[in-house]
């Protein structure tokens, strides 16, 4: 098993810390508003990671967390009259109602901040005590960047370009301009908590790292997020952290792509973010993991206005098939078939291939990108030995889509009864076609009928000119809008 080490920049086999043991962190939303395509994007990729270390037996426990109190947060709250905790835990519910139909699992252990305020004020405080960090009259606390001697590890940056695209506090208690805040002091009519430095709330990047060793100690075995967090909240994690435990923080740092809209970074200000929840009302849960995961999720995803039917639409050829094989199996049931052993041996050595190609792509750096598109040729085999017609064949195609739907169910693809899937994605995709367009389909199926090729590619060509191209099969034809 090889992981890709931001830290290190490249693969390394993969060995835990503790023996069989793995503990992985992911950062996960802050919950200003409704989870987005990038939120449903991280939340699949760490899902997925922690089934596949699973599978290959390891002992994994997966912790992901909810900022549930920040800058944003505060400011909804204000826009909204909401109090900010009540705000905050009405965007988890509906978050954790979207994910549910993403078909998401929960991680093993679940952190919020505002749960977790005391495991931060100890933090901070061990971190004052060690001359790592600094309060201030106004009841501020500051991270000193400058007493940590590796600042800039993850990131490759050093402290001369740290403030380069980076938001930073004007306050001229502190030391640096780059030191970033562990606590902040309340302003009036914001939430707060006591603490040795006044009332106050956490600053962003000290909750992982109180949470973190809260549920697992002063080290762990994998940490993930979004590309976006390497600088500077993951630097600043590292920092603090490392800076406490004088141990090493974190043995593999991974960090999926962004996600882009027609070439463009997806933000609230360019008015350009997909919602999840309508995805979901518009795609199946499958065809939008579909989407996303055949790409390397190391690499940004370009959302265009085909990416989600495409993947719709391959779903629906593969499923259209498996209902194929519904329909051979019902035909089959309750009859004595004989089977002889070369077919089962190719049916069992093909199911196999599938099994060892898909673990071959998972275990280098979870590529999904090539387990997806390996699907396309066991569905062309399929499709093959489904038109043979022979029981041997039949077997091996019925063999193979066992296998396939067992194997391919942890990335969460051939969940659903293929005839169901089938007949949604007609009734999705259904076009009402103007009766002369029929009339003029139906002629040309006459035509074929007759062996008359000619009228038959005459009427075609007038087919084209109103806006329609046609799709023969042995039993029908299908129309198709241009």
């Amino acid at each position: 098993m090889k992981i890709y080490n931001s830290l290190t920049k490249r693969k390394e086999e993969f060995v835990p810390l503790e023996g069989n043991k793995v503990k992985m962190y992911a950062c996960g939303i802050t919950v200003s508003g409704e989870a987005h395509i990038g939120h449903g994007y991280q939340a699949l990729i760490y899902d997925i990671m922690r089934k596949y270390l699973k599978k290959l037996g390891y002992d994994v426990t997966y912790a992901r967390n909810y900022t549930d109190v920040d800058d944003k947060i505060i400011a909804k709250s204000h826009e909204t009259g909401i109090p900010a905790d009540e705000y905050a835990a009405k965007m988890i519910e509906n978050i954790n109602g979207v994910m549910e139909k993403f078909h998401v699992d929960d991680p093993d252990v679940w952190l919020k901040a505002t749960e977790n305020i005391e495991n931060i004020i100890e933090f901070v405080s061990k971190l004052i005590e060690k001359g790592h960090a600094y309060p201030t009259k106004n009841g501020d606390v500051y991270f000193d960047v400058a007493s940590f001697p590796g600042y800039g590890k993850l990131s490759n940056r050093n402290l001369e370009d740290a403030l380069d695209g980076v938001r930073v506090d004007n306050d001229d208690e502190k030391k640096n301009a780059y030191d970033f805040a562990l606590w902040k002091s309340a302003k009036a009519g914001e939430i707060y908590w006591e603490s040795p430095w006044g009332k106050g709330r956490p600053g962003w990047h000290i909750e992982c790292s109180a949470m973190n060793r809260e549920a697992f100690g002063e080290q762990i075995d994998i940490h993930g997020g979004g590309r976006d967090l390497i600088f500077p909240h993951h630097e600043n994690e590292i920092a603090q952290t490392e800076a406490l435990t004088g141990k090493q923080f974190v043995k593999y740092w991974t960090h999926n792509g962004l996600i882009k809209v027609n070439g463009q970074k997806m933000s609230k200000s360019l008015g350009n973010s997909l919602l999840l929840e309508e995805l979901l009302e518009r795609y199946s849960d499958e065809a939008v993991k579909f989407a996303l995961l055949q790409t390397n999720y190391r690499n940004d995803i370009n959302i265009t206005n085909d990416l989600f039917p495409d993947a719709e639409k391959h779903l629906y050829d593969f499923y259209s098939l498996l209902a194929v094989i519904e329909d051979v199996m019902m035909k089959f049931k309750g009859m004595e078939l004989t089977v002889d052993g070369e077919d089962v041996a190719r049916a069992a050595d093909y199911a196999q291939k599938v099994e060892d190609e898909f673990n071959a792509c998972m275990s280098d750096d979870f590529n999904t990108a090539l387990a997806l598109s390996n699907l396309f040729g066991y569905f062309k085999d399929i499709k093959k030995w489904l038109s043979e017609g022979k029981t041997g064949s039949m077997f091996t195609a019925l063999s193979v889509a066992v296998q396939i739907r067992t194997t391919y169910k942890l990335l969460g693809f051939f969940t659903k009864n293929a005839k169901e899937y089938k007949a949604w994605y007609e009734a999705q995709t259904a076009v009402e076609i103007p009766a002369d367009v029929q009339a003029v389909a139906q002629e040309r199926w006459e035509a074929r009928q007759n062996r008359d090729w000619a009228k038959s590619d005459e009427l075609r060509a007038k087919l084209a000119e109103m806006g329609y191209s046609v799709k023969d099969s042995k039993t029908g034809y299908e129309l198709i809008k241009n």
